[in-house]
Order: structure tokens, then sequence, then C-alpha cells
């Protein structure tokens, strides 16, 4: 057990102890472990793995008052996108929406609660709390993705609605045969980045993408105050003494022009450009923007004739406390990247090192998925997340409209809430994938089945990861005080997930957010 998950568990027990005591404490009731069937979809093909079944903890009795107002970290902007209502399948049967691999809500909503504050409302996006964590798909054989579906009983609603799990897969590239990557880094140096060190953690976590870079890799840095400015021209990856004597050169300086420091950036980007190579920039910012043109949509304006030559941006977000989580989201989104939020060094570790092929590689262009609801079988369905990457179903095939794009590995889900019509059986929808790739611009679409057999009996007998995604993605709900979550309060959420640091244990993020969940329960009370 390394050293993250040995502390993680240490703190869980911490936590527990602290929460009851001997005379109360809780008594663990394990099911023995049975060899149980997990139905999933791989392009129309069946894959079954293995499963341990057990029973959950007692729900928590104590109920919790409405949150408060905590004071919040000042002058952090962001955006409410909504809440999805249920659609009637027999006037809607489709539902359409871009694939979302961003994780930053998640980690933003993070450093909250664990500087002791609930995140604001408007903060959470659903998806992206889904999607920070492994579900465990397996990886497609011989082909760019697998589809994956089940779905069991809503353990928070108790009027036959089911939660369905949907999930894509990207195959995984071995970090060996990844493509050159030429990288262009365009850094906010400007006073803001001053605070809390945010530019000290930028710096270290270049130094740990630094180490991982090949001898055919380039790397060009971009910083950008009140003006902009080249620090490091194109340079092989092999020259690391050059590359990190730049990054470590990097002081906080002037007012903050992120529109010049990305032209700038994407000009140094084409001056680098690799054909048949991973061209992308990387911005580390707090998303301040307070010289030049400040919008997302404006800046982007001065640039996108670079994005269609096939640069990509990832953006990485640091600091809390004037930070623009709008600007940063919407710019990687207009930008065919990701968006991801570092608050620790170990998270910097995750996107730059464990991750780091998905992280550079791109696997499939404005990727999309459409939905197709049986209305013999499926009376309601409501998408939980993914509220601002609605696609309008007429435009499923219309590949002029800008969707989403993967890395290499991958996994993007979507959570569904669904009422069946009784005792009905069969389809409960088909889904389809469609999406374009970036080496051939060959457009490819795959889908596949969900049957009502492929249904588990209960939400405490389905696997582990499944639980985790319904889990995370209703203490989203919760947070984001959605109207379809007001019954659940975070103690009954916490009853439910801590028997996941049994079957998960060894998975240092799923016990984190067992530690959260009980975190976010104390804050809320």
């Amino acid at each position: 057990m390394n050293t993250k998950k040995l502390t993680l568990l240490i703190t869980t027990i911490a936590l527990l102890l602290s929460a009851c005591s001997a005379e109360s404490a809780r008594e663990e009731v394990i099911i023995a472990t049975e060899a149980m069937a997990e139905e999933v979809l791989v392009e129309g093909e069946t894959v079954y793995e293995e499963a341990v079944v057990e029973a959950p903890l007692p729900a928590a009795t104590m109920p919790l008052p409405a949150p408060g107002n905590p004071p919040d970290p000042a002058g952090n902007t962001f955006q409410d996108s909504g809440v999805n209502p249920y659609q009637d399948t027999r006037e809607d049967n489709l539902s359409t929406f871009a694939l979302d691999v961003d994780t930053a809500s998640y980690t933003v909503a993070r450093r909250y609660v664990n500087d002791g504050n609930l995140p604001p409302t408007d903060a959470i996006r659903v998806e992206e709390f889904v999607n920070y964590f492994d579900m465990g798909y397996a990886n497609p054989p011989d082909v760019a993705f697998g589809i994956y579906a089940d779905g069991a009983p809503s353990p928070f609603e108790y009027n036959n609605t089911y939660l369905l799990r949907i999930g894509i897969q990207g195959y995984q590239v071995p970090e060996s045969e990844r493509l050159p990557s030429a990288l262009t880094f365009v850094i906010d140096v400007s006073g803001s980045m001053d605070m809390e060190n945010r530019l000290e953690l930028v710096k270290q976590s270049l130094r740990l993408l630094v180490e991982r870079l090949r001898y055919d890799d380039t790397v060009s840095i971009v910083v950008y105050g009140t003006e902009a400015r080249v620090v490091l021209y194109p340079t092989m990856g092999s020259d690391t003494t050059t590359i990190l004597s730049a990054i470590n050169s990097l002081r906080p300086e002037g007012s903050t022009n992120a529109e010049a420091g990305l032209l700038l950036g994407y000009e140094m980007a084409m001056r680098g450009f690799q054909a048949g190579a991973n061209n992308r920039i990387i911005l580390c910012s707090d998303g301040v923007a307070n010289v030049g043109r400040t919008g997302p949509d404006a800046i982007l304006a001065q640039v996108r004739g670079y994005v269609s030559e096939g640069i990509y941006l990832t953006t990485v977000g640091f600091g809390m406390g004037n930070f623009n989580d709008v600007l940063m989201e919407q710019l990687a989104d207009d930008g065919n990247g990701s968006y991801a939020y570092v608050d620790t060094l170990d998270e910097a570790r995750t996107l730059f090192v464990d991750n780091l092929t998905a992280t550079l590689q791109t696997i499939a262009r404005d990727a999309r998925v459409q939905v197709d609801f049986n209305p013999e079988v499926v009376a309601y369905y409501r998408l939980i997340g993914y509220e601002n990457r609605a696609i309008a179903d007429q435009d499923f095939r219309n590949d002029r409209v800008d969707a989403g794009e993967l890395g290499a590995g991958h996994s993007a889900t979507a959570m569904y809430a669904v009422q069946f019509i009784p005792n009905a059986q069969g389809r409960i929808a088909t889904v389809q994938l469609r999406w374009e790739d970036p080496q051939t611009n060959e457009v490819h679409e795959i889908n596949g089945n969900l049957n009502t057999w492929d249904l588990y009996a209960s939400f405490e007998t389905a696997p582990a990861r499944y639980q985790l995604a319904v889990l995370a993605a209703q203490y989203a709900e919760v947070l984001r005080l959605s109207p379809w979550a007001a019954g659940t309060t975070l103690d009954q959420l916490y009853s439910l997930a801590y028997p996941l640091l049994t079957t998960l244990g060894e998975d240092a993020e799923a016990v984190e957010f067992v530690n959260l969940v009980y975190r976010a329960s104390r804050i809320w009370r």
C-alpha cells in the first residue's frame, strides 16, 4: 500500500472513531462473497466481470438541518446551468449530449470541503463528479471505444425509479506508443498568482510533467502578466536542464492579460507545430483576466484559426479566491480540450504523471452520445448532469456542431434516472456514440442496447463501481440543492458510501470520496 492510500485509510479510521463512541459503534455486516455477472455492452458484445456483494450499514438516524451560509472564498466566478427535468418518452425519446471528461468541478468542491466550506451550488457539475472516478470499464479490444451500460433500483426513491449508468471507454495507448508531443505552456504569472503560492504549485506541477517527457517531445513556454512574452522557444524534451531552468525562473508580475498570453501561446504552438504529433497548449491560471479582452468568446475569437489547425487546449486551474471557473471551462470547451483543477501536488501527479497519455493524446474529436429510449418500456427519463453539454437531437449527425474530445484511455459516464412502464420487458434504450478520428478525420459510429434483463435486482447487489457512480452523482445533486435530491441527506449518503471501504479500499480516490461525504455532512450541520 502506497503512502497516499495509507494516509487516506488512517484518516478514514480517525474520522470514524471520532464520529461514534464505543457504545454506539456500528457493527459491519458483510455477506459472503459470491460471484455475480456484471453484464455490459462492448460494441454489441457482452463482457462479464465479478463483483463483491455486501450489506450497507444502517442509515444515519439524525436528520440534517437546512444548509447554512458559511463564509466562502471571495470573488470566485461560477455559472449555474440549471437542472435537467424528467422527459416524457412518448413526447421525446432521444437524449443527446457532448461527451465530457472534465473533472474540475469535483476537485473545486473538494477544495471547498477540505477548507471547511460547502461549495456554491453553481460550482457543481454532476458529470464531472462521476467522471473523476475510475469506473472499472474493460479496455475495448481492438476497437477505439466500448459502450457499457447497467442499472439498478434507486436507493433514494421508492417509486420504481431506476438509475442507469452508461459508460464510454476509450482504448488505452501505452506510453511507449503515444505520439510525440509539441507542448506550449502558457502560464499566468500575474500578481493574483502570488496568492496561496499558486505559481509555486504550477511550477511544481510542470516539473512533474517534464520528468516524463521523451526525447522527441518539445516544450515552449509563454508567460503573461500585463504583457505576454516568450520564456522558452521550442526545446527538445531531452534538454530537461534548459526546460526546468525556464520553469524555475518564473516570478509573479503585473496584471492579467490572458488574451495576449493565449495569442502568443498559439503563435508559439504554430512555430513548433509537428504534423502527426500531439500539438497542445497547456494553460495554467486562476482564470482571472482583467486586461485586454476578458471573456472566453472574445479571447477564442482571436485564435480560432489555430484551433482548427489541430492545436488542442488543456486548461488547468489553480487557487481559490478570485478564481474564474467559467473562463477556464469555456476556454477548454472552445479550444477542443479538457479542464482540470489542481488543488494539491497529488492531483498534479494524477494529471501529469498517472494520466499523462490521456492528458496529451486525443483519440476522439467532437464525440457525442445519443440515447434512444424505448417508449414501450420507459415512461420517463432524466439525464443527471451534462446540462451545459446538450446537443439538439437533430444535430447528432451534424458534424459541424462542436462536441467533446476524449484522450487515450479516457472514460466518460452518464447517469440517467428512469421510470418504467409497469411490467414492461425488453429493450430499454439504444446507446449511440459518434466521433471523428483526429488522425484520419474519418467519422465513426457504434451502438449497443441496454435491456431490462441487464439490470441488477437492487442497489446493494450491483457492482461497487456502479454504486460509486450513483453516490458520486447524488452527492453532487445534494450539494447543488437539486430538487430531485431534496429527500436525500449527506448522512444517508455516508451510510451508503461507507461499505465501499471494504470493496474499494485499495482505491485512494474512492476512500477519499467517503471521507469527503463525511466531512461535508459535518459542515452541513
